[in-house]
C-alpha cells in the first residue's frame, strides 16, 4: 500500500504470491518449531486448562500427528515458499532472493540444531526483523522494483509489535522453557523483567509512528495506526496484574494479537485513503 500510495503501482499477481509465500513459510516455521520443542521436552504438559496462545500447537503432545509427519508437512510448506521465491526472483530480481534467504533461514534455524537461535535469546530479534523489514521491504520491492526508507521505517512499527507479542506469549511458558533449555529472553531475564521488554516494544512502536507523522515521513492519515492503542493499554494492565498466572493473563495475550492486527490494518487503510486522494 505504501508503493501504491506513493508510486501508484499495484500488481495483484505478485501481491498474491508474496502473501501465499509468507503464510506457508510461517506454517513451516510453526511446525518445525513444534517438532524441536517436543524433542527437547518443551510444551509437553497435559494440563486440562492452558493458555491457548502459548505452549505450542499441541498437535504432537496430543498424538494427532507424528514427528515424521510434522517434518514432512514443514518441508512441504518450505518447498512451496521456495518455489514462489525463485519465481519472484526470476521476474523481479536478485533482491527478492536475498530477502527470501534471510526469511527462509530464519524460519528454518529458529529451533533447528546446531544454530537454533530461538533457544539462545535471539529469537525475538529475529522475529522483529522478519515480521518488520524483511516482509515489508520484500513486498514493497516486488511491487516497485526499488527500495525506500519509508517502508523500512514503517516496518519497524509492526516488527516491534511482533517483538511484544512474542514476549507476552513466552511469559506463561517461562518455567517450561527454562527447564527445557529454551533460553529465550524471558527465560534469561525472568518474567518481571520481561514486562519491561514487552512495554519497551510497544512504546517504541508508538514513538516511531508518532515521530514519522510529525516529521511528515508518512502521511497524516497513518495516525489511524493509533487505533490499537486502547487495546495495548488494556493488554499491559492485565499482564502487569497477572503475569504469574498463565490463565488470567489470556486476555492480555488476545489483546496484543488484536493490537498488531488493528495497527497493521489501520496503516493499510491510512495509506489507501492517501493513495486515493493523490489519484483524485
Amino acid at each position: 500500500m505504501i508503493g501504491w500510495s506513493r508510486l501508484h503501482v499495484f500488481k495483484w499477481e505478485e501481491f498474491a504470491l508474496v502473501m501465499v509465500g509468507v503464510v506457508f513459510n510461517h506454517f513451516g516455521l510453526n511446525m518445525i518449531d513444534d517438532v524441536f520443542d517436543f524433542l527437547n521436552s518443551i510444551d509437553q504438559s497435559h494440563i486440562d486448562e492452558k493458555n491457548p496462545y502459548t505452549g505450542g500447537s499441541g498437535v504432537l503432545t496430543d498424538g494427532l500427528l507424528t514427528v515424521r509427519q510434522m517434518i514432512w508437512g514443514s518441508g512441504t510448506c518450505f518447498g512451496i515458499t521456495a518455489l514462489i521465491g525463485f519465481y519472484l526472483t526470476f521476474t523481479c530480481g536478485l533482491p527478492v532472493l536475498l530477502l527470501g534467504i534471510i526469511g527462509f533461514a530464519s524460519s528454518l534455524f529458529y529451533a533447528m540444531p546446531p544454530i537454533k537461535f530461538g533457544y539462545r535469546g535471539l529469537g525475538e530479534v529475529g522475529l522483529l526483523i522478519n515480521f518488520g523489514p524483511v516482509i515489508v521491504l520484500g513486498s514493497y520491492y516486488v511491487q516497485t522494483l526499488s527500495f525506500s526508507i519509508e517502508p523500512f521505517l514503517v516496518s519497524l512499527i509492526l516488527g516491534l509489535m511482533m517483538w511484544s507479542m512474542i514476549i507476552i506469549n513466552e511469559i506463561p511458558d517461562y518455567e517450561e522453557d527454562l527447564h527445557g533449555g529454551k533460553l529465550n529472553l524471558v527465560a534469561r531475564f525472568g518474567r518481571k523483567r520481561a514486562l519491561r521488554l514487552y512495554a519497551g516494544g510497544l512504546i517504541s512502536a508508538y514513538v516511531i509512528m508518532l515521530t514519522l507523522i510529525l516529521l511528515k515521513v508518512t502521511p497524516f492519515l497513518t495516525i489511524l495506526g493509533f487505533a490499537g492503542l486502547p487495546l495495548a493499554i488494556q493488554s499491559w494492565k492485565v499482564l502487569k496484574a497477572h503475569y504469574k498466572d498463565s490463565i488470567k493473563v489470556i486476555p492480555a495475550n488476545l489483546a496484543m494479537i488484536k493490537v498488531h492486527a488493528v495497527t497493521g490494518l489501520s496503516l493499510v487503510i491510512g495509506y489507501g485513503i492517501e493513495g486515493m486522494l493523490r489519484a483524485a
